[in-house]
């Protein structure tokens, strides 16, 4: 099953190591040049502050376009979390498991020519084919967190970890979370010398969340980040396979500063399109929300009509950050999963939320409070992701140019001698020597 690697003689490399600095992005670009390790993948390397992200720029959705190369209205993944109407966040299910991605994947592409692969915290890679594999999964109401991780990761790799390094993590919140991630990839990189290892960091996220993409402590989390990458490249130095090793460091969707948080259910509950029966709350129609955009759900054609009635008179209304309503042509055009029919874009300083609340409308300026999201259309101005390659066969400070997310999996793919599978994107030659 785990044979020798195959490789074709063509590769670039033996190893990829890709590391996804969630939220990293173009307003990062001054802050991420000025850092230790960072700055040095740009002069050796090759770089970008123009990677265009997919539609939703949703972390789940993304990262699944990383890794197989198509846009969502191929690979099935919509957004963090299934459709569950008036669940809590902190309750619902999400975008775990890899069976839910309807086409091949890189790690897949890997294993069949017998290369060794691991991820840590990589989205929707739950019951994957990475061969060592601790996903990114969280415990729900009566739920172990560690059981569920061992239980869809690998079992071994996993209980490997935590009888080595266990002690030393701090807690599950950010930034130690983040920091207990690159110690256990520094220690994958050492004692398994993966051909294709896949790490998902969040503390930079968090970080723009809570306080906004342009404050204190999101450049404080960019500084983290660049000594935890640090750790991962003296690891594959330690390791001895540095010389043979590319690495990508990418983000995977921008965020916005938040301005005004709008509940865009309330509008279609005034409507009585959701309503209270026998104590339980239902729904004719219902947005599902992604931060930046928000997805309308109908039970018939009637409930539908009433629905687009509402939102067109809210955003002529002017109040609810509503900038566009997305049909199926434009959704096409956005290369959107079929199952979405129609789309409510916010404008930039809003953002939509699926609760309902006593009041639509919520001013964070005047609370005081900061705050940022992503979510939006990938076409909106400022909101490209930055990318980073280093290591053998790339051009040295090299600009890229405008890329796409969709080229990333088709260009491990060329670094490690494989033919990729049909996808949407394409090989980015431009980077190689």
């Amino acid at each position: 099953m785990f044979g020798k690697p195959e490789f074709s003689g063509k590769e670039l490399a033996r190893h990829v190591i890709v590391i996804s600095l969630d939220a990293m992005s173009e307003s990062d670009w001054e802050t991420v040049s000025g850092l230790p390790c960072l700055s040095r993948m740009v002069a050796t390397g090759s770089y970008t502050a123009s990677l265009k992200s997919v539609f939703p720029t949703h972390t789940y959705v993304v990262h699944t376009t990383m890794v197989t190369g198509v846009y969502p209205d191929k690979h099935g993944v919509l957004h963090n979390h299934q459709l569950q109407p008036f669940v809590p966040d902190n309750e619902q299910t999400w975008y775990w498991y890899q069976r839910e991605i309807k086409v091949p994947t890189i790690y897949d592409l890997a294993k069949k020519h017998h290369m060794t692969t691991a991820g840590l915290m990589w989205p929707v890679s739950g019951r994957s084919s990475i061969r060592w594999n601790m996903p990114e999964l969280a415990a729900r109401r009566g739920e172990n967190q560690a059981w569920k991780i061992i239980k869809n990761g690998t079992l071994s790799y996993c209980v490997g970890l935590e009888l080595r390094l266990g002690k030393r993590r701090k807690s599950i919140r950010q930034p130690d979370l983040d920091d207990y991630i690159a110690l256990c990839a520094a220690d994958t990189v050492k004692r398994k010398k993966p051909n294709l290892m896949l790490v998902h960091l969040c503390d930079v996220d968090n970080a723009k969340h809570r306080c906004g993409i342009d404050s204190p402590e999101t450049k404080d989390a960019l500084c983290r980040s660049d000594k935890r990458i640090g750790a991962i490249l003296r690891a594959a130095e330690d390791a001895g396979i540095k010389d043979d090793t590319v690495f990508l460091v990418l983000g995977d969707h921008g965020q916005f500063n938040v301005d005004y948080s709008i509940h865009l259910n309330n509008l279609l509950r005034d409507a009585g399109l959701i309503y209270e029966d026998q104590g339980k709350l239902e729904w004719k129609a219902y947005l599902q929300t992604t931060g930046g955009n928000a997805f309308l759900y109908s039970k018939d054609a009637d409930a539908e009509r009433c629905a687009l009635r509402v939102l067109t008179k809210a955003m002529e209304d002017g109040r609810y950050g509503i900038e566009a309503i997305y049909d199926r042509k434009k959704l096409d055009e956005l290369r959107a999963p079929a199952e979405l029919k129609y789309v409510v874009e916010a404008k930039t300083g809003y953002h939509f939320k699926d609760d309902l609340q006593e009041m639509t409308v919520e001013n964070y300026a005047e609370q005081g409070k900061r705050y940022a999201t992503h979510g939006f259309s990938p076409d909106k101005p400022g909101y490209r992701c930055i990318l980073l390659a280093t290591g053998p066969n790339i051009k040295r400070n090299h600009p890229l140019g405008p890329i796409a997310m969709v080229d990333i999996a088709p260009t491990i793919a060329r670094i490690l001698g494989m033919e990729f599978y049909p996808c949407d994107g394409n090989v980015l030659d431009q980077m190689f020597l």
